[in-house]
């Protein structure tokens, strides 16, 4: 019985984590304010991008110790956010631009670090953590550049009104001295570490809950 109930807390733990980062991840703001705010949007965007990716990644790679295992996790994220966004576009969403799969060449190095450090998981956090942050806004900068035109989606798809919250203050273009990879990439590096060390954590309250 205490090995069929261990194995269903891991399996559930699995869908658990997967899901609610994936969701987080897309959710991390909408369509309109990416193309009005595109450079400060994409900054923050780069920073939960990251989060949710090395927290899950880390708590799949230490909860079953295979290297390996975060590349397998943000190939599930990939996957579950095509299914969402091919959801909304049938809804008539206007995301006419493909998310790319840029969480797999982070979760690449998160997974080579592991193994290069003999399952280390104080280096899997600070050098993993380090690496993850580091990388992504990087790869992220495919995501907006496939983003379409804000002024020809506009005439696509009008909106007569916009919420208080929604209307743009000033053009954003130039904001952060032009570089929000740099920007994105060092905020992330700081906190990847942070929450891949919460990733960790997760894993060993994991094993005390089903203890």
């Amino acid at each position: 019985l205490m090995v069929w109930l261990r194995r269903c807390t891991h399996y559930l733990f699995i869908v658990v984590v997967a899901v609610n980062s994936t969701l987080l991840t897309i959710n991390a703001g909408d369509y309109i304010f990416y193309t009005d705010w595109a450079w400060t949007s994409y900054t923050v965007f780069s920073i939960s991008q990251t989060l949710m990716l090395v927290v899950g990644a880390c708590y799949y790679l230490t909860f079953t110790g295979v290297p390996g295992t975060a590349t397998y996790y943000a190939l599930i994220m990939t996957v579950y956010t095509w299914i969402a966004k091919a959801a909304w576009f049938s809804l008539g969403y206007p995301y006419d631009f493909i998310v790319t799969p840029v969480w797999l060449p982070s979760a690449m190095l998160l997974d080579l670090v592991y193994w290069a450090t003999k399952k280390n998981k104080h280096s899997l956090i600070l050098f993993g953590g380090v690496l993850v942050g580091m990388s992504l806004p990087l790869f992220n900068m495919v995501n907006l550049i496939t983003v379409a035109d804000p002024l020809e989606t506009a005439f696509k798809y009008p909106r007569p009104t916009l919420p208080p919250y929604m209307t743009p203050i000033e053009p954003q273009v130039g904001k952060f001295y032009n570089s929000p990879v740099a920007l994105g990439a060092g905020a992330s590096a700081v906190l990847g570490c942070t929450f891949a060390a919460l990733g960790c954590k997760l894993n060993t309250w994991t094993y005390r809950w089903m203890a």
